[in-house]
C-alpha cells in the first residue's frame, strides 16, 4: 500500500466506454480511487452499488470515484449496465497501475495462495495528494466510511 502524504501517480486507463482517464484530470477535486478483484462478484458489486447508491452525496462534497480492476472495458460495460452504475470503471487489463499503487499481492483463499488485487481504497485530496489509504476493505461498508472521511 502506498504511504499518506505522497503524491498520487498519474496514470491513463480507459473506462468502461473506451475513453482515455488521467488522474490529473481530477486536480481541484477529491478522487476516491478503489482497487477491486472482479466484476460481478458478489463483494464487488455490493461495493460498486454502494458507491453508486451514495454518488449523489459524494458528487455534493466534490469527489470522483474512479473503481479498478483487471477487467476488460467490455467487462466493466456490461458491470455498469447490469447494476446501473452512475461513477466511472477503469479498465487496467496490464496491471500497470494495480501495480504502481501496490495492490497486487500474494492471497490466500481456502488454503490456496495466489496473486490477486488486494480490495484497497485511496482518497487522493485536490493537490494529488493521498490523504486516506485502507487496504483492510470491508465491500459493504467502504462506500459509507469513505463518505464520512470527506465530512
Amino acid at each position: 500500500m502506498l504511504e499518506l502524504g505522497i503524491k498520487a501517480s498519474d496514470f491513463e486507463l480507459p473506462d468502461q466506454n473506451g475513453e482515455v482517464h488521467k488522474l490529473s484530470d481530477y486536480a481541484g477535486k477529491k478522487v476516491i480511487l478503489y482497487f477491486y478483484p472482479k466484476d460481478s462478484t458478489p463483494g464487488c458489486t455490493k461495493q460498486a452499488c454502494g458507491f453508486s447508491e451514495r454518488y449523489p452525496q459524494f458528487t455534493e462534497k466534490g469527489a470522483v470515484i474512479l473503481g479498478v480492476s483487471k477487467d476488460s472495458v467490455a467487462s466493466h460495460k456490461r458491470f455498469e449496465e447490469k447494476y446501473g452504475l452512475a461513477f466511472t470503471l477503469l479498465a487496467d487489463p496490464e496491471r500497470k497501475v494495480i501495480e504502481a499503487y501496490d495492490v497486487w499481492k500474494e492471497k490466500k483463499n481456502y488454503g490456496k495462495v495466489s496473486m490477486g488485487v488486494v480490495r484497497t481504497t485511496y482518497l487522493i485530496d485536490e493537490q494529488g495528494i493521498i490523504i486516506k489509504a485502507n487496504d483492510k476493505v470491508k465491500a459493504t461498508d467502504d462506500p459509507e466510511n469513505m463518505l464520512k472521511e470527506l465530512a
